[in-house]
């Protein structure tokens, strides 16, 4: 069963002995705690590893206004976006850096700059493996805030980076093992050298 943002934080209290809450207006301080520290949490959870289940690609927006020096064009970033992972052309990889709310990179009006980001997906749509990470890390932060419990703060801290780990491995089985692209390396076999990689022929003793 899905867990809301209550449900989480309440598992959360629960751990450290705390009082639930209804909602993050309750007027205690387990809510006003909750409140402030959630959504911080889950977004720096949602930033330390690339998340299949968080991921997007979408299609970038060119701006009007052209970088002024080093980049040829300007993109903006999505709305939803919290951290982009790499920017592609024709399913090819290209160069780009982040400048404000801006992505810029050397390409031209007739390119499709596409993006791969890292947005902020609804509870109802966070796996288990990764809600036990917040639930965690909540534990730990409330242990310290509500209970005034150093050690119990560094109790949960551990297990959250345990299940961080365990989170990691589950979700590696996500996704279909990659290859290594044989006509790469024919290509790299012909030419002698293809982006930085040489080739290297052995010679007969």
């Amino acid at each position: 069963m899905a867990l809301s943002k209550i449900d989480i934080c309440n598992q959360a209290l629960v751990l450290i002995g705390a009082n639930t809450i209804a909602s993050f207006n309750d007027n205690t301080t387990e809510s006003a705690v909750s409140n402030q520290l959630y959504e911080s949490t889950l977004r720096q959870q949602l930033t330390r590893a690339r998340w299949r289940f968080a991921s997007k690609q979408a299609v970038l927006s060119k701006s009007t206004t052209d970088p002024l020096d080093r980049y040829d064009s300007s993109y903006a970033i999505p709305n939803d976006a919290i951290l982009i992972h790499t920017c592609t052309v024709s399913d090819s990889v290209i160069t780009y850096d982040r400048y404000g709310d801006f992505i810029f990179t050397n390409t031209s009006t007739s390119d499709t700059v596409v993006c791969d980001y890292t947005f902020q997906p609804h509870e109802n749509d966070l796996p288990p493996y990764f809600s036990q990470i917040i639930i965690f890390e909540l534990a730990s932060l409330f242990a310290g805030a509500i209970a005034r419990n150093d050690q119990l703060s560094v109790l949960y801290q551990r297990r959250a980076i345990e299940q961080l780990r365990v989170a990691r491995a589950t979700e590696s089985q996500t996704q279909t093992t990659r290859k290594l692209k044989s006509s790469l390396l024919i290509e790299v076999r012909h030419r002698g050298a293809v982006n930085g990689i040489t080739a290297v022929v052995p010679t007969s003793s």
